[in-house]
């Protein structure tokens, strides 16, 4: 018997494709409602003093939105965009529209399981559904990996590898035919689209594109050569941007990685994007299992670091003016687009723990505020990797920044480009009126 009313309450799964609720719904639901949730704690200060959703996020959530909606009508849907608290827009579809059946995506991130958790002692008498369409594996084909987590990704990697389970990656789905259209006064969305960053426009149609004409290249082939380079765009893959917000879903990229293998051959680089999606699936995993132990200073391994918290240490890290050319280059180039290579982050990351001696959380949250690609998992599981209090067993990560940027700077484009050696002397000031940062 088929359900009244089911609602898809829509995180980071912002797709129609290879997305199995969406299909579960079809078949079980004769009314639906597509909700997304903008909670007005991202555009407040946090602990931090930051925001979780910086100006180049929110542009590209609203582009993805948008895009999402757009899939959605071609099916006899729309997207319903709720600007209250994820509980309270909840609470009211349910109310409004005697909703039946929730769907929703599982989640890494802690205080979004924490308010699904609440939804569901609230509404007892609700069916609920819940599905992985953020990872590679589902749940069942990697129980004991889940129950127990290694502690660390080599062994994660070397039981996925030994095991043979890429093999058993599913196929990504197509998307459905139809679904059934919403309740009638359901109110739509108008759209109000941001203009787009020069290379990444958010939602399912560009990130698709983005992961074929990748592919259709011949990139892919020398990707474990050219994907420490610091400003390129084709030298590593950029998909990140794209799965942070679930456009794109891995399955999709493994799939279009197999055909590339297929047509053009399989190498170390092609391996090693495999070997990247396995990172990104370890995060994910990682932080499910430690739940807010993501986000705590003493990180997994219940090590308390050593730093401190020095605020105009970190307003200078903030806005490029470090006696460190390289790690101010970067830090001005994540302000002006969003972005920054993978080899940057770590390298702002490390001088922010060890040259500037600074609480890590601080340096995790403003990624989270900047960075268009921000994942919960990826984001604070790689800061805590690097800050010695997570999943590295060898402890803390130094980079050595003058041999860095030898080594992938060394004619100092990249620095003159985003003009890393403007900055001043000193460092550390005694009048602390710069502080808190606007």
């Amino acid at each position: 018997m088929k359900h009244r009313v089911g609602l898809i309450w829509f995180e980071s799964d912002l797709r129609v494709a290879d997305h199995s609720l969406l299909h579960l719904a079809q078949q079980e639901c004769q009314q639906l409602i597509c909700l997304y949730c903008v909670n007005p704690k991202w555009f407040q200060p946090n602990r931090y003093g930051l925001r979780s959703m910086g100006e180049k996020r929110w542009q590209f959530l609203q582009q993805t939105l948008a895009d999402l909606d757009q899939q959605l009508t071609e099916l006899g849907q729309h997207l319903y965009v709720s600007y209250e608290a994820p509980l309270a827009a909840v609470a009211k579809v349910i109310g409004q529209y005697g909703i039946d059946v929730i769907y929703r995506s599982y989640h890494s991130g802690a205080y979004e399981r924490q308010y699904y958790d609440i939804v569901r002692e609230r509404y007892p008498f609700l069916d609920y559904v819940q599905a992985d369409t953020s990872t590679l594996f589902e749940r069942a084909q990697i129980a004991e990996m889940v129950t127990e987590l290694p502690d660390s990704f080599s062994k994660f990697r070397k039981h996925i590898e030994g095991s043979k389970l890429r093999a058993a990656v599913q196929s990504p789905l197509t998307p459905p035919t139809q679904l059934p259209p919403p309740p009638a006064t359901l109110s739509r969305t108008t759209w109000v689209t941001p203009s787009a960053q020069r290379n990444f426009v958010g939602g399912s149609h560009a990130g698709f594109q983005h992961l074929k004409r990748y592919f259709a290249a011949a990139y892919a082939q020398t990707y474990k050569q050219t994907r420490n380079a610091l400003d390129n765009w084709n030298d590593s893959t950029k998909f990140s941007a794209w799965l942070a917000l679930g456009s794109l879903s891995p399955r999709q990229v493994l799939a279009e990685l197999a055909t590339h293998e297929a047509d053009q051959g399989a190498n170390d680089s092609t391996y090693w994007i495999f070997f990247e999606l396995l990172w990104r699936e370890y995060f994910h995993w990682y932080a499910q299992y430690h739940d807010k132990k993501l986000f705590a200073f003493d990180g997994i391994q219940q090590r308390r670091p050593t730093t401190s918290f020095y605020p105009a240490r970190f307003q200078k890290w903030c806005q490029g003016n470090t006696p460190y050319p390289i790690v101010n280059a970067c830090m001005k180039q994540l302000n002006e687009t969003g972005y920054m290579s993978n080899r940057g982050r770590q390298l702002v990351a490390s001088c922010f723990v060890h040259e500037l001696g600074l609480d890590w959380r601080y340096g995790a949250a403003y990624f989270e505020q900047q960075l268009i690609d921000y994942d919960v998992a990826s984001n604070w599981g790689n800061w805590q990797y690097l800050a010695g209090v997570g999943a590295d067993p060898r402890g803390h990560r130094w980079f050595d920044l003058a041999k860095q940027t030898a080594m992938y700077d060394p004619q100092g484009e990249f620095i003159r480009r985003w003009h890393g050696n403007d900055f001043d002397a000193q460092l550390d000031h005694i009048d602390a009126a710069d502080w808190p940062i606007g």
